[in-house]
C-alpha cells in the first residue's frame, strides 16, 4: 500500500483510485487516477471547466442562413444558364 506524504497514515492508496479509463492511442485503457468527482484525468479532460463564457466563437456568420443559401442557388442558376448560352452560341 503506497501512503501520500499529504495524507500520512490515512490509508489512501493510489492504487485503489478510480481510474480514467478513456481509450488511448494504443487502444488500451487509460490508467491514470481519475481527477475527484469527475470520469477522467486531468489528460483526459478531467480538469477543464469548458469554454468561457461569452465566446465570441459562438457568434454565427450567416453563411447558412436561408437568406445566403437562396441567394448562392440563384447565383448557381444564372452561371448554369449562361454556360449553356454560350456552347450553344460557339455551335
Amino acid at each position: 500500500m503506497k501512503l501520500t506524504p499529504c495524507t500520512g497514515n490515512s490509508g489512501y492508496s493510489f492504487n485503489n483510485a478510480p481510474r480514467c479509463g478513456a481509450k488511448t492511442r494504443s487502444g488500451l485503457p487509460c490508467n491514470a487516477p481519475a481527477i475527484r468527482n469527475r470520469m477522467r484525468c486531468r489528460m483526459h479532460g478531467g480538469k477543464g471547466s469548458g469554454a468561457p463564457k461569452g465566446s465570441k466563437n459562438a457568434i454565427k456568420h450567416g453563411l447558412y442562413t436561408a437568406e445566403s443559401i437562396k441567394l448562392r442557388l440563384e447565383v448557381t442558376e444564372i452561371l448554369t444558364s449562361s454556360k449553356r448560352l454560350m456552347k450553344s452560341l460557339v455551335k
